[in-house]
């Protein structure tokens, strides 16, 4: 169960004005099902996703979770650049804690980083900390996964890999999806959450969640 109570999240912009994500916002997200995010580039769908896990904070109001969440998958943020990979994947293991000597033999094999896994994080490239935050998000047991465009990782065969590892976690867990790609929206999706302007809304309908998202997509900003 997560919810939001009278949540405001906004970034600093030039001239003292501000980007408004949500605005006093209070909402509660339903159990058990798989939910799409939908929003126009810019109305704040990773932000949701990051408030969500727990990595950034409202401004205002109140979060409430209950429940394993993970982050959001390929996210790497959260990675201590000094530290190695092997390093990074022990401090999640105790934070949630999992089980190091699976999740280190997990890691290695579905990451595919070979002798790199042993390096400072802050030498690798931006998909190499990608393949390391997936492999670890499949390696731990989380109740809700969060998603953000997390399918382009890596080349082909890489991506299919996800895909595989992906659906056998949707048999146990739900998803909380951000996609600018319709078809994955209709495929993943229960319901869904349009961001509109400060605000959320939620459809049970998700083809006319995605009307309504072409629809305000295509009006001039």
């Amino acid at each position: 169960m997560i919810e939001f109570r009278n949540v405001t999240k906004s970034y600093d912009l030039n001239e003292g004005k501000k980007n408004i994500i949500l605005d006093n916002v209070s909402f509660r997200f339903p159990e058990k099902k798989n939910i799409g995010v939908l929003g126009v580039n810019g109305a704040g769908k990773s932000t949701l996703l990051r408030l969500i896990a727990g990595s950034e904070y409202p401004d205002s109001g109140r979060i409430i979770r209950k429940g394993r969440y993970s982050w959001p998958l390929g996210f790497s943020g959260s990675f201590h650049g000094n530290l190695t990979g092997i390093e990074n994947l022990r401090f999640a293991c105790r934070i949630y804690n999992a089980d190091i000597e699976y999740v280190t033999r997990y890691v290695k094999d579905f990451s595919e980083l070979g002798n790199y896994i042993d390096e400072p994080i802050k030498t690798y490239s931006s998909g190499m900390k990608s393949r390391l935050a997936f492999a670890l998000s499949m390696a731990i047991d989380f109740e809700v996964y969060l998603v953000d465009e997390i399918m382009g990782v890596g080349d082909k065969g890489f991506q299919e890999k996800c895909k595989v590892a992906f659906e056998d976690k949707r048999k146990t867990s739900s998803i909380i999806m951000v996609s600018h790609a319709m078809g994955t929206i209709r495929d993943y999706s229960d319901i869904v959450i349009l961001l509109t302007g400060e605000h959320l809304e939620i459809y049970d309908d998700v083809d006319l969640a995605i009307k309504d998202y072409e629809t305000i997509s295509a009006a001039p900003r």
